[in-house]
């Protein structure tokens, strides 16, 4: 009997032992939550009363690395090569790029014979040859500031520091232009180059005329000032098409 009866406290001794540690678990795990709340709000107020820094959006590439102004001073690309076309008359040019543009001189000439020798350029129809150089030269292309471009342009016309222009036998090509392109045209910048040259080539040719869209839905003609509006039209970059046929429209001043 006396067995039994110390079996029996001997085992309720271990049940409070028991229940005694395992309510003091609990209440350490819920000081530990409690604690753990009490942080996460602490660093939550911090982060709310905190002040905040303002992320400006990124510039585009393309806008942000054309400089409005420049010395007025060029570089004149190292070039030379074959002649472009086999007809009429030559022309002998010369590519030259406006100190601190970031352009290479020699990558824009590279980018302009690429053009000229297109077939779908003007030298691949007879309308006359061109040759690259780097001294005296017939034609002289440059490639400016939105500033120097004014001030070039000024004798022939009012560029606005938006467009490009011809005086005498220079191409004055607008930076903006030639990085950004135009919003009127539907197409990369670099296609837009296209037109540049191939619409200042054409006034020096002889197109002194613009050209107007000639009609809904069909391409606009290089000589179309398609800077200002396409009224229509598709957005073209070439005199002539790829089967060789020349597109045009209504002429205009």
């Amino acid at each position: 009997m006396l067995v039994r009866i110390a079996a029996f406290l001997l085992f309720f001794g271990l049940l409070l032992m028991l229940s005694v540690a395992g309510g003091a678990s609990i209440a350490i795990w819920q000081n530990d939550k409690a604690r753990q709340a009490k942080q996460q709000k602490k660093n939550s107020d911090a982060l709310r009363s905190a002040p905040q820094k303002s992320v400006k959006p990124s510039q585009s590439p393309s806008t942000a690395t054309v400089p409005s102004s420049g010395p007025g001073t060029f570089t004149t690309a190292h070039a030379s090569g074959r002649i472009i076309g086999k007809k009429g008359q030559l022309r002998l040019y010369k590519v030259q790029v406006e100190d601190g543009t970031h352009l290479s001189a020699e990558h824009v000439a590279a980018e302009i014979q690429k053009i000229l020798t297109d077939p779908r350029s003007w030298a691949a129809h007879g309308q006359g040859r061109f040759q690259p150089v780097s001294g005296r030269a017939d034609i002289t292309i440059k490639i400016a500031t939105p500033h120097t471009t004014d001030k070039l342009c000024a004798p022939a016309s009012d560029t606005g520091g938006e467009l490009s222009c011809k005086v005498a036998d220079d191409v004055i090509v607008n930076l903006k232009r030639w990085v950004t392109g135009s919003p009127e045209y539907d197409g990369l910048p670099g296609e837009y180059r296209h037109l540049i040259i191939n619409q200042e080539v054409g006034y020096l040719i002889g197109y002194h005329m613009h050209m107007y869209c000639p009609g809904p839905g069909r391409l606009a003609p290089v000589m179309m000032q398609q800077i200002k509006g396409l009224h229509g039209c598709k957005s073209n970059a070439w005199p002539y098409t790829r089967d060789g046929d020349f597109i045009t429209g209504p002429l205009g001043p």
